[in-house]
């Protein structure tokens, strides 16, 4: 059953209770934006990875803002997306199983439904599971371009794959996945410049054998938040599937950013709302957000606007504060907005998104409150 609402729309954000997950209105539609002009520009279609909000509501702004749907990771995701009016959903991933396969066929009446596959028994499957519903499955070969998780190699054993997909009446070839998810976070722009070239290789070469047995790839998808511009630069790329964009993290925040390019700047718009719950020590303070309130996995989060703060030593309901010796220790009661280490499973944690305008301005009032819809959808 879902907690209650942490907040009342109006209400300023300093009534709302904590541990709350924020989001900044403001600081989403402009990141949401400037990421449709990117790939405006760059001539690309955009299709936004929905595990990082988990929200049709969301979803709804991207599409508004011209994505052409959406991508996730799992088919409970993909039914809550349809559920919530999106159209066209991509899931990025293997599906195995006659269940999960019997539930991605039967949704593919509903909406355009495409999976990922890399071995040919999935293919199989799939095909099996598209008949008995009478639905017809569009489906992308994934290949592994470096990040060494799924994915067939490039080249023949791909083309392989893709040709036993347009031998099925009930499947069809829509392309190739080539997501290198390790290199999202490589620190370095001239590393992840090196990632993608690289990967590039392996899609030009699969390209090149599938043009040879007569098939075509409408889709190249892949890129995600801290590479798309070198997907998009490429000219192999046609389809771009960031997620963490939307909101941004403190683990993105480290990345290095490219010199002298005119990349877009996305915004923290995203934040755990903690009250300080004890300050007994000279140096240190403790908030009432720890492991089951934040994503920790990709690093401490960070104290928004406070760099004399750090987080420190998390447990499972607490987190430490430890005070810069020229800072400032905050009061018992007094709120802090914490940016997560990593954005996605933050917002697992939690049932509600408490939305705020103004933030920004140094005030922040509640307009509205979402559900976060398709928090544990990991089926």
């Amino acid at each position: 059953m879902p907690s209650l609402p942490p907040a009342r729309a109006g209400a300023p954000l300093y009534e709302v209770d904590t541990p709350a997950l924020i989001v900044d209105l403001d600081a989403m539609e402009r990141n949401i934006t400037a990421m449709a002009a990117f790939t405006t520009r760059a001539g690309m279609r955009l299709r936004p990875h929905a595990k990082t909000h988990k929200s049709p509501l969301v979803a709804a702004r991207q599409i508004a803002a011209g994505a052409v749907g959406q991508c996730c990771q799992k088919v409970s995701e993909a039914q809550v997306l349809v559920e919530g009016g999106v159209r066209d959903v991509l899931v990025t991933n293997q599906v195995w199983g006659s269940v999960k396969l019997d539930r991605l066929a039967a949704l593919a009446r509903q909406a355009k439904i495409g999976v990922c596959v890399d071995a040919a028994e999935n293919v199989d499957a799939l095909a099996a599971a598209a008949r008995r519903f009478g639905s017809v499955i569009e489906v992308l070969v994934e290949i592994d371009v470096g990040g060494k998780r799924c994915g067939v190699r490039p080249g023949a054993a791909a083309v392989a794959l893709a040709q036993r997909i347009a031998s099925s009446e009930w499947l069809t070839f829509g392309g190739l996945q080539a997501y290198f998810g390790t290199a999202q976070h490589f620190r370095s722009p001239e590393e992840r410049r090196r990632a993608i070239a690289d990967a590039g290789e392996g899609v030009r070469t699969t390209l090149a054998g599938l043009t040879a047995v007569g098939l075509v790839a409408r889709t190249i998808g892949g890129a995600g938040t801290g590479t798309f511009q070198h997907e998009a630069a490429s000219g192999l790329w046609n389809e771009l599937q960031p997620g963490s964009y939307v909101f941004m993290d403190a683990d993105y925040a480290r990345n290095e950013p490219d010199p002298g390019n005119l990349l877009p700047r996305f915004e923290h718009a995203l934040f755990v709302l903690a009250s300080v719950m004890s300050a007994v020590a000279g140096n240190r303070a403790i908030v009432d957000a720890g492991h089951k309130a934040l994503g920790n996995d990709s690093g401490m989060p960070t104290i928004w606007q406070r760099g004399d703060l750090t987080y420190q030593q998390p447990s499972d309901e607490h987190g430490t504060l430890v005070v810069a010796p020229d800072g400032r220790r905050p009061d018992p009661g007094e709120k802090l907005l914490l940016v997560p280490g990593h954005c996605d499973p933050t917002v697992n944690l939690y049932d509600w998104y408490v939305g705020v305008r103004g933030l920004g301005e140094g005030r922040g009032q509640v307009e509205c409150i979402w559900p976060v819809a398709a928090r544990g959808a990991v089926l």
